[in-house]
């Protein structure tokens, strides 16, 4: 059974930065695979933010691009989602999944953009 531990959330004002963290963990997790951050604001479903490849090619959505930076290291096998630039649309709780979502979730980390 893999699990994933999300963390680093909180509540920060607009144009401050954060930085995410995704432990995963279990004998059966393949940390090769394709892994990504998502989020789900309230009233909204859930959507795919980032995501990395095992060589660390990145992909994002527009949204975010050039404010928010994926990374991953899969020695600790953790993968990590630095957000600058933050606006208060960002506001949601993040989960971090394969790309394929085919992982049990997380239980997500809060955050929260607000002056």
């Amino acid at each position: 059974q893999v699990q994933l531990v999300e963390s680093g959330g909180g509540l920060v004002q607009p144009g401050e930065s954060l930085r995410l963290s995704c432990a995963a963990s279990g004998n059966s997790f393949n940390f090769y695979a394709i892994m990504a951050w998502y989020r789900q604001a309230p009233g909204k479903q859930r959507e795919l933010v980032a995501s990395i490849t095992w060589r660390g090619r990145t992909n994002y959505i527009d949204p975010v691009k050039g404010r928010f930076t994926i990374s991953r290291d899969n020695a600790k096998n953790t993968v990590y989602l630095q957000m600058n630039s933050l606006k208060p649309e960002d506001t949601a709780v993040y989960y971090c999944n394969t790309e394929a979502a085919t992982l049990n979730w997380g239980q997500g980390t809060q955050v929260t953009v607000s002056s």
